[in-house]
């Protein structure tokens, strides 16, 4: 005879007698976190071809993680498939494409002929990333952000500084020479750029909902992206310097624009220094 009321579990009910549809995931949440090991895929193959001085097959896969890295948040918010797990994904991935790839590849092109002052700011660079990194992670924890952080990076954006710190890379293919003295050089390069990714500078992000642009303007700004993309394509390396350039130049007028609004040089925000720190430790 059955009984009419579920047997008693002492340890809770048993999932695994369910059926095979609780173990079953969709599609779309899987699928964010493909892109996220592809990226580690590139960014790791990356490090290889530049040990098998393949460097600009390297560069290129380091740049194409840091693509894929930028947009897997992205397609995880457009197919509603954002999770902690893949948060999790994200967080590691970012630290081998935007610190550990970009430090190593740059190093063995250029770097290595200053022998352990090149490793340095190697190590230097690397450990940067991982710290800006942390910041981002604890203040996106944060319950009450503050208003300015839809407009301002607290510090240069780990995927920035990858782009960044590979200028020398790109010299290299300009065809300047990779002596001991360009060595040197682009170690204190190196180190700037460490220095830019957990400075308290106010960088600009353009991503405030504020940001408008006027109707006359949206075609030739199309216009600008399309011959932007067709130039890099054909000059690849003269573009990507005068990116770097670019992107450097435009730091200081970020940093006044802050100044204008706030009355400060740096960002001094409560809740993003020791105390976070020692919070998440």
């Amino acid at each position: 005879m059955e009984t009419p009321f579920p047997p008693f579990e002492p340890n809770g009910p048993d999932d695994s007698a369910r059926g095979p549809r609780l173990r079953e995931i969709p599609l779309r949440l899987v699928f964010p976190n493909l892109i996220t090991i592809l990226a580690i895929c590139a960014g790791l193959t990356g490090i290889r071809l530049a040990f098998e001085n393949r460097y600009e097959l390297a560069v290129s896969m380091v740049l194409v993680a840091a693509f894929l890295d930028g947009i897997d948040g992205r397609v995880a918010r457009l197919m509603k498939a954002t999770s902690k797990f893949g948060a999790q994904m994200d967080s590691l991935a970012d630290i081998v494409n935007f610190g550990v790839a970009p430090a190593l590849v740059v190093y063995v092109f250029a770097l290595d002929q200053a022998r352990s002052l090149g490793w340095i700011a190697a190590l230097i660079y690397a450990i940067a990333a991982g710290l800006r990194l942390a910041r981002f992670n604890v203040m996106a924890e944060r319950e009450n952000k503050a208003s300015w952080q839809s407009e301002y990076f607290v510090g240069v954006p780990a995927p920035a500084g990858a782009m960044l710190v590979l200028l020398p890379v790109y010299l290299g293919f300009l065809g300047i020479a990779t002596d001991r003295s360009f060595a040197f050089a682009s170690s204190i390069y190196t180190v700037f750029i460490a220095f830019l990714l957990i400075s308290r500078l106010p960088v600009w992000s353009g991503k405030s909902e504020g940001n408008r642009l006027r109707r006359d303007l949206v075609l030739p700004m199309m216009l600008g992206v399309v011959l932007y993309v067709a130039l890099l394509m054909s000059y690849t390396w003269e573009v990507m310097v005068f990116t770097v350039a670019a992107y450097l130049v435009s730091l200081p007028f970020g940093a006044r624009k802050w100044r204008r609004k706030y009355g400060t040089l740096t960002i001094e925000e409560p809740g993003i220094g020791d105390d976070d720190i020692g919070r998440h430790i």
